[in-house]
């Protein structure tokens, strides 16, 4: 079997569409989503579209959220918050439904999925150091688990100690496990600006960083006009 693991699309159409097709292109014949799938940008109702359609396992984020329900949001920064207001009104009430029932964590075949941190999922944590991914290896009952939420691709390893850092494809070894952070596709954080997701490949053993380039310039023009800001 052989995964796309995709995190934080954030309503980009265009890098939703660019992801798939490598994914496609890398023969992944599963897919699974962290969350986020709003927010930011201009097309939340035709993400959340697609990802319906695949029926393919998807934890809940913290814009899926508020946006699926009408308590205020909480720490957003001015476009961020208004991008939940505008994609309240393009979501039906079953979209908005969907997206509220969605798990904090799921378990997918081997692995486990998560947007934030395993140890409170429901608290939107960022795991961006050692210290902080140490706090969910005692909740992983698997070797290996995938997060969101940070929008920055890196992957921690504890067998006696935690170790962390960037990637871009490794094996996985026994006796180890990893939390594998498999960066953003709507809105990447690490000065990159393609759309990032994960191949994991369970019969190989191997996990690997893909990146897809779009027309970002398109889609900034879209989300302005859209009103979502920039």
């Amino acid at each position: 079997m052989k995964f796309a693991i995709i995190a934080d699309i954030h309503a980009n159409l265009e890098a939703l569409q660019a992801v798939l097709e490598d994914a496609k292109e890398q023969r992944c014949t599963h897919h699974a989503f962290l969350g986020d799938f709003v927010g930011y940008c201009a097309d939340p109702k035709a993400c959340v579209d697609m990802v319906r359609a695949m029926n393919a396992p998807c934890v809940k984020g913290n814009h899926d959220e508020y946006c699926a329900t009408n308590l205020l949001p909480d720490g957003f920064n001015v476009n961020a918050a208004k991008a939940v207001e505008l994609s309240r009104k393009q979501l039906t009430a079953d979209d908005r439904q969907w997206l509220q029932k969605l798990p904090y964590v799921r378990k997918v075949e081997d692995f486990i999925i998560v947007h934030a941190s395993l140890d409170q999922p429901e608290r939107w944590q960022y795991v961006f150091d050692k210290l902080a991914a140490a706090a969910s290896f005692p909740y992983q009952n698997t070797q290996m688990c995938f997060f969101g939420h940070t929008h920055v691709p890196v992957a921690f390893m504890r067998d006696t100690v935690v170790r962390g850092g960037t990637y871009t494809k490794f094996k996985v070894e026994p006796g180890k496990k990893y939390f594998v952070n498999p960066g953003a596709v709507g809105r990447p954080r690490d000065n990159n600006p393609k759309a990032a997701y994960v191949v994991y490949d369970m019969d190989e053993g191997t996990v690997e960083l893909r990146r897809s380039a779009y027309d970002i310039a398109a889609t900034q023009k879209k989300i302005r006009e859209a009103g979502f800001g920039d």
